[in-house]
């Protein structure tokens, strides 16, 4: 009898090749406004909710589970609740285009997950524990180490659906729908738990990076613009003052009304000294734009800022690419790269 020991096993390793790891430009989406008609893409139309979280892409390889924002940043120590999800549930090789989110009670929570970022490891870990992260998966760029991207978005769908089959939270698969009337419900009727509105792609889309192939319709009348500086204090801003690329130019477009104090408080922890040489002054005069006409000759000091995304509420009366009125602060998005703002967002 042959007493030899039996041959070694050969461990099999799954790593992702280089043009699919992370940081990777996402698919963006452009505004309309009103519901796209089921042809209006290529391949038909699929409706998706819009979720309010940070868009993060999530990888999955032999040496780490990572979690990437639009901007490129790595935020993996940020949900440690995820990437726990991920090491137990998903194979290597893959990576999945989602949203994280944070629910209170039947609604979204978007400042839940800013309290995320800057904290510690010990206040992160409290955080999970207390308002633990969802991810909602709604694309899969990679899949056995295999690049996804040029398959139709109807191919990529089954495999994300035959991926999730066993799944549990706090992983999800965001649902989708090729019906409109379904989709209209869903405008209406989600709104509720802070649903923001639709993001509808089209079945034979590849997935491109960048570009804005896909379409979202908001339910409510914001949207994003970048403030990159304030009146008063950094730490304890009074008023924030907006801007929006104009000929390529980050130009002054209005302030905001004033911030309360809590929101100062939050707002002020988030803003930082500029990095870079800066587009703007530090004071401006009263009538360089109509909103800081204030009956007065002095000059506006203002406190400059790196820029940031916030997202805001505005009257639709603007005076060239100014708003004509006082704008409302919703929230920061610092998970959105400044270069995503357009002047038509």
């Amino acid at each position: 009898m042959d007493a030899s020991p039996p041959p070694e096993r050969t461990e099999i390793t799954v790593t992702l090749p280089p043009e699919l790891r992370p940081p990777l430009k996402v698919a963006l989406a452009r505004p309309v406004t009103t519901l796209p008609a089921p042809d209006a893409l290529p391949g038909g139309a699929r409706y998706e909710p819009k979720w309010d979280g940070f868009r993060l892409l999530l990888a999955v390889n032999d040496e780490r589970v990572s979690l990437w924002s639009r901007r490129g940043k790595d935020l993996t120590v940020s949900f440690p609740d995820i990437v726990a999800a991920a090491e137990d549930q998903l194979p290597a090789g893959v990576i999945l285009d989602g949203e994280t989110v944070v629910w209170s009670g039947d609604r979204l929570d978007f400042d839940a997950l800013l309290r995320r970022l800057g904290s510690g490891s010990s206040r992160v870990r409290r955080l999970a524990r207390d308002q633990p992260a969802s991810f909602v998966a709604f694309d899969v760029l990679a899949i056995a180490d295999r690049d996804a991207r040029a398959l139709p978005l109807d191919a990529r769908r089954s495999l994300l659906e035959e991926l999730a089959v066993d799944w549990s939270p706090p992983l999800n698969l965001s649902p989708m729908t090729s019906d409109p009337e379904k989709a209209a419900e869903w405008f209406e009727s989600l709104t509720a738990s802070g649903i923001e509105g639709l993001i509808v792609k089209g079945g034979g889309q590849a997935y491109v990076g960048g570009d804005r192939t896909w379409l979202k319709l908001k339910h409510r009348s914001t949207r994003d613009v970048v403030c990159a500086a304030v009146i008063g204090a950094r730490e304890r801003p009074e008023e924030l003052v907006i801007g929006l690329p104009v000929n390529g130019v980050l130009r002054i477009v209005g302030r905001s009304t004033p911030l309360s104090s809590a929101v100062s408080r939050e707002l002020g922890a988030l803003l930082r000294a500029p990095e870079a040489p800066h587009p703007w002054p530090t004071e401006v005069k009263p009538g360089a734009v109509d909103r800081f006409t204030r009956g007065g000759r002095d000059r506006v000091a203002l406190t400059l800022v790196e820029p940031m995304v916030v997202e805001i509420l505005a009257d639709i009366a603007m005076t060239g690419d100014s708003f004509r009125h006082p704008v409302r602060f919703v929230r920061a998005r610092p998970e959105i790269p400044v270069a995503d703002v357009t002047a038509t967002t």
